[in-house]
């Protein structure tokens, strides 16, 4: 890579990180002033302050003509949401669950997957398809704040010492300060992100869709992967997996919408992606329904199954890229040897969880 793209790709992930923990901390701050709910303050404010990177290389992109990186940035941040953030913070801390909320938003999130599915099957994801994902996104937010008011009293607590009483010393014009640093912040980052990753893919002669997949996904998910990672640590699990299911919803839902609302043309979706790399975030949205159905309950192996899958993800990417000649010997080895014996593992894990729930 050149230095002056290196140098806009570096630039850009540093804005969009920063930006993102402003706008985070003056909204939730500000939130706080108003007398909103720490509880709410996590479940909205946090959680989709953490998909800001996203959401502006994604309408940027997209507003520029590039739908694949647009496109790809959401299909491979929740990828890298669920099997990597997810499975790097169970390897810290095996994560057991007691928020509700997050019992229903994983089917939730499962059924945004497959409505990206329905939409997407045309080839196009077209304007009247992005006003049913974003009602979506308004139904959703609606639909959170209304169930996060039922959570027990752990988890109340869990997120107002997470953002309470701290959110309460500074004075509201510090805050928009901070809201309108952090936005500006990410209206250059994407600029420069995008920038730099179309001029590295023709660097590299690799498409827009695996730069937006692989580089900018990882970069632009870099809040979550800091919040979750910090609040594993903490033992705030809630709130760690709490960010990660809702992003991967807000980047379905409000994000790709958005950024189809402002393409001139909405955002084309690839065959390979319907084929490929749709299916990959399906799976890894259902890998999290067996776990959290069962015992509510993120063990360290399963992590690391998680963390594995995102790796082989990323090399088949790259291999599928390059046309390298270990393709097809890696592909045999994922689908002949690693994925049945994984799916056997977690049914065998599963039937013994149910068998123990029999017992009297």
């Amino acid at each position: 890579m050149g230095l002056e793209q290196t140098l806009f790709l570096f630039g850009g992930l540093i804005l969009l990180t920063a930006g993102a923990e402003f706008l985070v901390r003056g909204a939730s701050r500000l939130a706080a002033i108003a007398g909103i709910s720490p509880l709410v303050i996590g479940l909205t404010v946090v959680a989709y302050g953490t998909s800001s990177p996203e959401l502006a290389v994604s309408v940027a992109a997209a507003y520029s003509g590039q739908g694949d990186i647009a496109l790809g940035n959401v299909i491979g941040s929740n990828i890298f949401n669920v099997l990597f953030v997810l499975g790097l913070c169970s390897l810290i801390v095996p994560l057991r669950v007691t928020q509700q909320l997050i019992w229903l938003d994983v089917p939730l999130m499962i059924g945004a997957s497959v409505l990206l599915v329905v939409v997407g099957i045309d080839g196009t994801i077209s304007r009247f398809d992005a006003v049913i994902l974003l009602s979506g996104a308004i139904l959703y937010t609606i639909f959170a704040v209304k169930q996060g008011r039922q959570e027990g009293a752990a988890v109340e607590k869990e997120y107002a010492d997470e953002f309470g009483a701290r959110s309460k010393r500074s004075s509201w014009p510090l805050q928009l300060l901070l809201i309108v640093v952090g936005l500006a912040m990410l209206v250059f980052g994407a600029r420069w992100l995008v920038d730099g990753a179309v001029q590295i893919a023709e660097l590299l002669g690799v498409s827009e869709l695996v730069i937006g997949l692989t580089i900018i996904a990882a970069g632009t998910s870099l809040p979550e992967l800091a919040t979750s990672v910090i609040a594993s640590i903490r033992g705030e699990r809630d709130i760690a997996v709490g960010n990660v299911i809702g992003s991967c919803l807000f980047n379905i839902l409000a994000v790709l919408s958005l950024a189809s609302i402002v393409s001139p043309a909405g955002v084309r979706v690839a065959p390979a992606v319907l084929t490929f790399d749709i299916p990959v975030m399906l799976a890894a949205a259902l890998a999290c329904a067996p776990i959290f159905f069962t015992g509510h309950f993120i063990a360290r192996w399963e992590g690391a199954v998680f963390l594995l899958y995102y790796f082989a993800y990323t090399a088949y990417l790259i291999l599928n890229a390059r046309a390298h000649d270990a393709l097809e010997a890696f592909s045999s080895v994922m689908l002949e040897f690693v994925i049945p014996i994984t799916v056997l593992t977690m049914a065998v894990a599963y039937a013994r969880y149910a068998s123990a729930r029999r017992k009297p």
